[in-house]
This record gives structure tokens, sequence and C-alpha cells, in this order.
């Protein structure tokens, strides 16, 4: 094992390998409703009889485009919703899970330190998620080229960027709460109600007046604002990030001192 880095990545081959193949599956399968779905004579008006909160929501105003047509099939929960079940499960298993087998102590007594073997999760969690995204930008470019949704290069690159991000930042909450306490599923408990719970920040932003100045707080807006198909590169997005590094940080002298379960 050269590092707990190539270790992490090799441990993630096959998974990758199948969450590659299930999001090529998925955005191709939608992409190709799209041409059955824009020719539709009255779909303006179909849209218009929606509530204009969930219009706004789930930006159904450009749904009659390639655009907004991914952006309400995909963007608005589909994708992110499994990046972040991938992102979670592997930051709980990165630490955690690792424990719980009997081999994070053999990991312990190489030449890595706890700070390290963090860093090295988290960089290999960044990876496995850059990969994926890798695999849905090239998705949506060959869907959009095949079925005619002309999305364009930019657009669904800032949007799988936002989506990598938003995962990152839930995965490493994972992998910090799964290093302070050892416990795979109390990681995989607070990352997911964490997740929630910001999920309904951002949508009761948008329906509700007075939760509308925390709405910027909540992840989902700074990745999914405006779009995320079409918004462009958001300042917003190196929150996400921060506080990914932020919540690895935190979890270092935590780790560090606690008592690690050994095999028996």
């Amino acid at each position: 094992m050269r590092s707990v880095f190539v270790k992490a990545l090799y441990d993630q081959r096959r998974s990758l390998l199948g969450w590659g193949i299930g999001l090529t599956l998925l955005v191709l399968l939608e992409s190709a409703l799209w041409p059955s779905i824009g020719n539709m004579p009255d779909l303006q008006a179909f849209l218009a009889n929606y509530p204009e909160a969930m219009r706004e929501l789930f930006n159904l105003e450009d749904f009659g485009t390639g655009t907004g047509f991914l952006n309400a099939e995909l963007f608005s929960a589909m994708v992110p919703v499994l990046f972040l079940t991938y992102a979670i499960g592997r930051g709980a298993r990165a630490i955690a899970g690792e424990e719980e087998s009997g081999t994070l102590d053999v990991l312990l007594v190489t030449r890595v330190t706890t700070a390290g073997l963090l860093v090295e999760q988290a960089a290999a969690l960044l990876a496995g998620l850059l990969a994926l995204g890798t695999v849905l930008y090239a998705a949506i470019l060959a869907g959009s080229a095949l079925f005619g949704l002309e999305v364009g290069v930019l657009p669904p690159l800032s949007a799988t960027l936002a989506t990598v991000l938003l995962a990152f930042e839930f995965g490493c909450l994972a992998l910090a709460v799964g290093a302070i306490t050892g416990r795979r599923a109390v990681a995989i408990g607070v990352a997911s109600a964490a997740a929630v719970a910001a999920y309904l920040l951002y949508v009761a932003g948008e329906l509700v007046t007075s939760v509308e100045s925390w709405q910027p707080l909540s992840p989902f807006t700074q990745a999914m604002s405006g779009g995320p198909i079409g918004a462009g590169f958001q300042v917003a997005y190196l929150a996400m990030p921060a506080v990914a590094v932020v919540l690895v940080a935190a979890a270092m002298p935590l780790f560090a001192r606690r008592d690690i379960a050994v095999a028996h």
C-alpha cells in the first residue's frame, strides 16, 4: 500500500464503476424523453397551472428548454440525492467502517498520522466524486447531442461542479462524525439528517417569506440557486468546500485523542 489515498481509491473502484454506469443510463434515459416532451403543443399552458412557488422551486419556467428540462428532471433532486448517497456512505466507511471491520489499527501502525489519515480519506472521497462528476458531465453532453437538448458545454460543467461540491461537504461531515464516534451508522445518520434539514431550509426559503433570509445558509441553495444548469459558476460554490475543510480539521484533534477499536 503506497498511501491511504491510493488504497481508498482502489477500494472505490467497483462502486465507482457501478455508480458510473447507473448515472450514464439515468441521464440517457431522461434525455431520451426530451423529444416527446419538448414537442408538446400545450406545454407552457400545462406548466402555467402549477403554483408559482412550485414553478420557481423546480425551475419550471424554463422546462420547455433542454436546460430547464434537465434542471427539473435531474438536478432539482435526483442527481443531488444520488451523489449525496454515495458521498455520505463513502465518508462513513472511510474511518468508522474501517474501525468497525477491525482494519483501522492496521492503517495507524504505518507512518500515517491520524490527521494525515483524515486528509487522505477526504482527498480520496473528492477524487471519487470528481470521477462520478466526469461521467455525469460526459453523459449530459452525449444525451444533448443524441436527443437535441442543446444545453451547450459550459452550463452542465458548472452544474456538475456544484453537485460534486454539495456531495463533498456532506461526505466530509460523515467522515468527520465517523472519525469522532467510530460508528458508521451514527455518521450516516447525522450526515443524512443534516442533508435533509439543509434541503428543507432551501425549500422553505422558496415558499415562506420569513425563512428567505436564512436560505443562503443551506448548501442546497449555494449549489442549486438559479438552475444549476444555466446559472454559471457561482461564488457561493466556494462555501461548500470551505465548510468541508473546516469539518475535517475540527475532527482531527478529537480523532487523535480517541481510543481506536482494534481487531481481536
